[in-house]
Formats: structure tokens, sequence, C-alpha cells
């Protein structure tokens, strides 16, 4: 089922900087996330990274995983991967929080132990959230123009 939810044009005017190859999976990506959770808000930033996270509220507190973007690669973050079991030994990283796979090809995250890894970090979302949200399925920018 693909999604109806336009790439936010500030976020896309630095996505069209990137190689095709980098678009294609980001886009596949992004495509994978709303479908498993529609009701995502998706906060976009361009930092180190050009970066779309992925939260239950409008808050970067409350999101479950993001995809920042790179010069020549993108990850799937979980902004709060140290809490989540990861049975299957997936998530890199030393960081307190954040953990990442490495994203080359699709199968890399449309695979059954990655979808879990996402619903237990949706489900972690909600249940860390400290009070409910007014938005919901919406893209929001926090990008800073120039």
């Amino acid at each position: 089922m693909k999604t109806k939810r336009p790439i936010h044009p500030d976020f896309q005017f630095f996505l069209d900087f990137k190689d095709q190859e980098i678009i294609d999976l980001f886009k596949d990506l992004r495509e994978y996330i709303l479908e498993l959770y529609p009701d995502s808000n998706e906060l976009v930033y361009h930092t180190h990274a050009l970066t779309a996270v992925f939260s239950i509220s409008d808050k970067l507190s409350d999101a479950f995983c993001m995809l920042p973007i790179y010069t020549n690669h993108l990850n799937l973050g979980f902004n709060k991967g140290t809490f989540l079991k990861d049975p299957n030994k997936l998530l890199t990283g030393t960081g307190n929080l954040i953990r990442h796979i490495d994203v080359k090809k699709p199968t890399d995250y449309r695979n059954a132990k990655v979808k879990a890894l996402i619903k237990e970090a949706i489900e972690f979302a909600i249940k860390d959230m400290n009070k409910p949200t007014k938005s919901i399925g919406q893209t929001l920018s926090k990008i800073k123009k120039k």
C-alpha cells in the first residue's frame, strides 16, 4: 500500500542533491515506515545529515526511528535503540541512546526481523510518551530557511 504523503518541499530541495540510488532507497524506506505506522509525524531536519525523523507526536523526544542521509549512504536509526531488545543483534553504534542499521539495499530493512524491531520501537515510544499529541500523520519541517 503506497501512502499519499508527499515529501516536504524543504526536505526535497536538499534531497535532490543526493545520488539517485540514495534518493530511491530513502523513498522506499520512508514509504515502508509510513506503511507500518501511518499516523506517525515526520519531522525533517538538515543539520550534519539530511534527516527524516518519525515520531508518535510532534516532538523529537517521542521519535521511534529516523532516516539520516549522509553524503554516500543512509541509516535506519532508532532514537532509543539501547532500550530495544534486538534479539537478532541488528543494531550497531556506541552512543548512550541511538543505534542504527546500515542501509545499502531494500532487503536490509524489508524483512521480518527489521519489521519486528520497528514495531518494538513504535510500542516503546507509545509507552514512553509523556502526554498525548494533537498532531497525527503530519510532516513538519524543522529546516531553517536562509
